[in-house]
């Protein structure tokens, strides 16, 4: 079962994070409600986000302290943040929301097929990153020696774990691409295409790294060096 990747809400009105809640149902992830800057910084302590969604007229911590305290924490600093504001005070305040690390900026009322097509990239990425780390996971065993074990218990060999983990991460590969090259086709955000970018490098590495284990790849890769 795919766990459900958690939205963080913030705004101090709750008629604003009902209006929130009613366009991102449909995406049918777990939403996250906080009603202030303290309370939100407080639910990024214990939980994973993919994205968070955060108003900038807040009364005492605003959007833009509220994002400065999420990038300087270590466990919080990647993740996604969206800019919500009612009002529009021209470049020098879009400049301050995109300083502060947001990677988008909309103006109220906005268009929910936009905001919910945003979102929905941020989730994605998000989601093929966890996917990722489960891989990551996997190899890491594989190279310690822990090995892995069939549906009756018995010890996998070698090889038949390696040819799994091949499997998945082929099947996380063309995941990527094929988001990869939907950005491209919607002319998505720069930040959504940058983090997408990053996540193929990642996927990358992972493969080079699985590719060296295989039987042969040694002496592959010494002949190869001597020509």
């Amino acid at each position: 079962m795919v766990q459900k990747a958690k939205i963080l809400l913030v705004d101090d009105r709750p008629e604003n994070l009902l209006a929130l809640e009613a366009i991102l149902s449909a995406l049918d992830q777990t939403l996250v409600r906080a009603s202030s800057g303290e309370e939100a910084l407080k639910a990024l302590l214990t939980d994973d986000f993919a994205v968070i969604l955060l108003d900038v007229q807040m009364p005492g911590m605003d959007g833009f302290e509220t994002a400065a305290h999420i990038k300087r924490r270590e466990r919080t600093r990647d993740i996604p943040i969206i800019f919500l504001t009612a009002i529009n005070h021209g470049p020098h305040h879009t400049f301050r929301g995109y300083a502060a690390g947001a990677v988008d900026y909309i103006s109220k009322p906005f268009d929910p097929w936009v905001l919910r097509a945003k979102v929905s990239v941020f989730v994605e990425l998000y989601m093929k990153n966890c996917q990722l780390r489960e891989q990551a996971a996997l190899l890491r065993l594989q190279l310690e020696g822990g090995g892995g074990k069939t549906a009756a218990g018995e010890a996998k060999e070698p090889a038949s774990l390696l040819a799994e983990l091949s499997a998945r991460l082929a099947a996380v590969e063309e995941q990527a691409e094929a988001l990869s090259k939907q950005l491209d086709d919607e002319s998505a955000d720069a930040a959504a295409v940058a983090t997408a970018a990053h996540l193929e490098r990642k996927l990358t590495g992972l493969r080079r790294a699985l590719d060296a284990l295989e039987p042969g790849a040694g002496s592959a890769s010494s002949v190869s060096s001597q020509n």
